[in-house]
């Protein structure tokens, strides 16, 4: 039996497959997430549409993340406590329920913003009990040396869902409707729950028993304490607010810029997924010969210069080229984050780490999307794009310029 060292690098990149729990959990989550995106794409494009307002478009897409901002350190401390699976599969139930709720709704006529909106809230709400547990569930599934391959992998079923996703929400939304969107992704979640009722790894609770606030600063000072984890949460939430929050921006980038419709915006979306596919075994073998600071840095710059690109690009083709770009990016600085401050905190720390990894990508990611969101209504989509990609392509500059911000950013493997 060959060794890891001795596989072909592209067999490498799938390490993480040669575990069934993994597979078995990868193949469940890809297809819900597709049900996700083609979801989260229905309802933003209808936003755009009933309400003709990008500032709309953020505040429905606020109202799915701003809990991340509100409930996360919480959830983060339910995850280091409590069984992580049987927590996940109480909130993609709860999700599954406002899925079908939304999509009766639309079908009994009942889709104003006041309904739209606390439906989407309750889902968020369910999204952030959900997404620290599962993100410090994934290593318990390989083996440590694959930690950065099993976590990019389970980031690259989310964006190849991303990927795919959008296209079949654009084309539900033109043969169909906004409902069959809803109703299909409530189906979609049978997906992943079958799956982690499948599965056979043990994932132990990791309780303790101080008080919930003083379980969740003991995370908050060793973020703050190291400087390595500091500087990497300030620059993942910089690139947050003004790099991913762009997202919002591309209903009507496509519709008021590129007119090119919901199919248009639909082929952007897919093109961000599709790059961070490609991000995510990139990442894994990129890290074989460059170490985590040099990644981050490289990604950082990359995304935040696609960006820039993209807020003066008037073509469709090249857009979705520097959409790709941006996807990657992104991927494989987030990933490169992540294994960074997983591998270097004990397993017990992980949930409430991860829970500050989600608050800064995820938590202001809503905020960064309200404020773009005003700011093209007041002056122009373009003008957001390019504000956006400028402040991100200053804070990669600053890290490069002084590079003991991110000196210690290493794999604690690498350390002396």
């Amino acid at each position: 039996m060959i060794t890891e060292a001795e596989e072909p690098s592209w067999k490498g990149a799938f390490s993480s497959f040669r575990y069934r729990d993994f597979r078995l959990l990868w193949s469940g989550a890809f297809l819900s997430n597709v049900g996700t995106w083609i979801h989260n794409t229905a309802l933003l494009w209808y936003v755009k549409e009933t309400t003709r307002s990008n500032s709309w478009v953020g505040a429905v897409n606020m109202a799915t993340f701003f809990p991340v901002f509100l409930l996360v350190l919480w959830s983060g401390s339910l995850a280091d406590r409590l069984d992580r699976r049987l927590l996940i599969l109480i909130t993609q139930t709860v999700m599954m329920s406002g899925a079908l709720v939304l999509g009766i709704c639309l079908h009994l006529g009942y889709g104003s913003m006041s309904v739209i909106i606390p439906v989407t809230a309750v889902m968020g709400i369910a999204f952030v009990f959900n997404f620290p547990a599962w993100r410090a569930m994934i290593p318990d599934l390989v083996p440590r040396e694959l930690m950065l391959n099993g976590i990019a992998l389970d980031a690259a079923q989310f964006n190849l869902a991303r990927s795919v996703g959008p296209l079949l929400g654009a084309t539900i939304i033109a043969v169909w409707n906004v409902q069959a969107a809803f109703y299909l992704n409530a189906a979609s979640f049978t997906a992943v729950i079958g799956a982690l009722l499948l599965m056979h790894t043990r994932i132990p609770a990791t309780g303790k028993a101080s008080g919930t606030g003083s379980h969740i600063m003991e995370g908050v000072r060793l973020a703050w304490r190291e400087s390595w984890c500091r500087n990497l949460l300030v620059l993942l939430g910089t690139t947050s607010f003004f790099g991913i929050s762009f997202l919002v921006l591309l209903p009507g980038l496509s519709r008021d810029v590129l007119m090119r419709g919901s199919s248009g915006y639909g082929a952007l979306l897919s093109a961000i997924g599709l790059g961070a596919v490609v991000g995510a075994p990139s990442v894994t073998l990129l890290g074989r010969s460059f170490r985590e600071n040099t990644i981050v840095k490289a990604t950082a710059l990359t995304g935040g210069l696609a960006m820039l690109a993209l807020g003066m690009c008037r073509r469709f083709w090249l857009c979705l080229f520097l959409a790709f770009i941006s996807g990657m990016s992104v991927l494989m600085m987030s990933a490169t984050i992540n294994n960074v401050l997983q591998a270097r905190v004990d397993r017990q720390m992980r949930g409430r780490i991860m829970s500050l990894y989600i608050l800064v990508f995820q938590g202001i990611y809503p905020l960064g999307g309200m404020f773009l969101g005003y700011f093209s209504d007041r002056v122009s989509v373009p003008s957001a794009i390019l504000l956006g990609g400028g402040v991100c392509t200053f804070a990669a500059l600053v890290v490069i310029v002084f590079p003991s911000l991110l000196r210690d950013t290493l794999h604690d493997s690498e350390l002396s």
